[in-house]
This record gives C-alpha cells, structure tokens and sequence, in this order.
C-alpha cells in the first residue's frame, strides 16, 4: 500500500502536493473539499471539490456532483462532473450523470450514459438536455466541426 505505484504516480500526477485518500472498505457521506489529489477507493456521497486531480479507482463508488481540476474514472460515478480541464474514463468504468468539461478521454469499454458538453465556455452548468439529443447519446460536436482529433494509443 505504501510506497507503491499507485501512491508515486498519484504524487506525480499532484504536482508532488498533498494527496487524500479514501481507502477500500470506507464509506464517507458529506462534503470534501480537498487541495491537490483526491482519490477515492471505497464509497463517497455527497459533493466533493478538488483543485487538482479526482481519481476513483477500481473499487471506488461515488454519488456526488464533482467539481474539479481533473477527473480519472475507473470506478462508478453517479452524479455531475464540471472539470476545468480533463475528464479521463478508463476501460471498465462507469459513468451516470452530465459532464462539463474541455477535454474528454474516453477507453474502450466504458459506461457512459448522460450529456456532454465540451469547450471553451465550460463555465456554464451542465444542462439536461440538448435540442436533437436523445438519452444515452453523445453528440461533442453538436453539429460544429471538431476542434481537435482524439486518437487511441
């Protein structure tokens, strides 16, 4: 547990700040606001904000609206999520809710069911729902031209 990748790519990630956990087997119900990296591997309810990086790993279940830096899916999420700057789904994630964000990175092999708005005028709260949207389909470009091109590795 200590010393492992997980905890030094997490450091990495945070800009070598202040890292959080909640650890598998937990459950926590409420508010957290967290400076640097949060990463959730057991159970949150509630509403968190994070001015760096949100991960919820594997076994991690959250039911919140996020507001944060970044975000790293691999568990479940059911609720909002407004990033200032990257939403990352994994392979295996989860995802129940609207996102709001300026870029989006998603695996092959993910849950996705809610609205996604993408750009620059991300300050704006997610809507429920888009003229010519249907549930359960994501349209990024809503008629524009893409601004850039995702590309898998």
């Amino acid at each position: 547990m200590f010393g492992g990748r997980d905890e030094e790519n997490m450091s990495q990630r945070s800009g070598g700040g202040s890292a959080s956990i909640l650890g598998a087997g937990s459950h926590f119900s409420g508010t957290i606001k967290a400076r640097g990296t949060l990463r959730v591997e057991g159970e949150f309810d509630g509403e968190a904000e994070c001015n760096e990086t949100l991960e919820v790993g594997k076994t991690g279940v959250v039911k919140a609206n996020l507001n944060v830096k970044d975000a790293v899916i691999a568990g479940k999420v059911f609720g909002n999520i407004k990033a200032t700057s990257r939403i990352e789904l994994q392979s295996g994630s989860h995802l129940e809710g609207d996102i709001v964000t300026k870029r989006l990175v998603i695996d092959e092999g993910v849950f996705f069911e809610g609205n996604c708005k993408m750009g620059e005028k991300q300050g704006q709260q997610p809507t429920p729902s888009h003229k010519g949207s249907q549930p359960g389909k994501v349209d990024i470009n809503q008629g524009q031209k893409p601004r850039e091109t995702v590309t898998s590795k």
